[in-house]
């Protein structure tokens, strides 16, 4: 792996390592959300989680789309999904008490 890769992944994880930021891609896993139902979901404000998916949609997390004047969100692709389900099992099978 080259320096360039090591750099993009160290900025996924930067990203990716937000507890917010995961709290809205592991909602998004379940099914795709309007902005208003992510924060009723998630009990925040409408402008914090734009801004947190501003963030995800950047680094290719989620993707968007408009439907009438609302705008649905979900996963980019099935690697994220990946990503999100092999990080959970290997916390609960490996980090049970090593990571706080």
């Amino acid at each position: 792996m080259d320096n360039t890769d090591l750099i993009k992944l160290s900025r996924l994880f930067k990203i990716m390592g937000d507890p917010t930021r995961l709290r809205i891609l592991y909602t998004l896993k379940e099914q795709e959300m309007f902005v208003n139902d992510l924060a009723t979901t998630l009990d925040m404000s409408i402008s914090a989680i734009s801004h947190q998916l501003k963030t995800l949609k950047d680094a290719k997390l989620v993707k968007s789309l408009k439907q009438g004047k609302f705008v649905l969100y979900s996963l980019d692709d099935h690697h994220i999904n990946d990503i999100l389900e092999v990080s959970l099992n290997h916390i609960q099978e490996h980090c049970e008490h090593h990571i706080e």
